[in-house]
């Protein structure tokens, strides 16, 4: 009998799926205790309240719907990664350092660091493409 395996590289599908509910916890953080009537979160409505918030929290916010987008390309990437049989090693790598510097631009992106949240963007595009041809041969 053989049993599969669950690689590093599925664990960070895992990890990078609950990045943006991190990111909405952050964004409603603090203000579950708060009366709505008071600008407290707003549970029966709650686009429309995050659509409201400012600063930090609105970025923490857009991180969140950023880091959805960025989920569909990253599964596809690693599973078509593990189809190709791609040296696991390598794809265990790549797909850790996508999850770090997705969460590394989520920090940024709260802490207002434009140039850094971008840079930081680019590189984990970077890094879902080589994770993408890593079992090409």
């Amino acid at each position: 009998m053989m049993f599969a395996r669950f690689t590093i590289a599925y664990w960070c599908l895992l990890i990078a799926a609950i990045l943006p509910i991190v990111c909405a916890v952050i964004a409603k953080s603090g203000m579950w205790s708060v009366p709505r009537r008071q600008g407290g979160y707003d549970n029966n409505n709650p686009r429309a309240w995050l659509a409201g918030q400012t600063d930090w929290r609105a970025r923490a916010n857009s991180a969140q719907a950023n880091t959805f987008e960025s989920l569909p390309f990253f599964f596809a990437a690693v599973i078509i990664a593990h189809q190709l049989q791609a040296h696991q090693a390598r794809l265990d790598i790549l797909a850790f350092a996508f999850v770090v510097l997705r969460m590394a631009y989520i920090m940024m992106y709260i802490a207002d660091m434009a140039l850094t949240r971008s840079i930081l963007w680019a590189l984990a595009l970077l890094v879902n493409v080589a994770i993408l041809f890593v079992g090409y041969r």
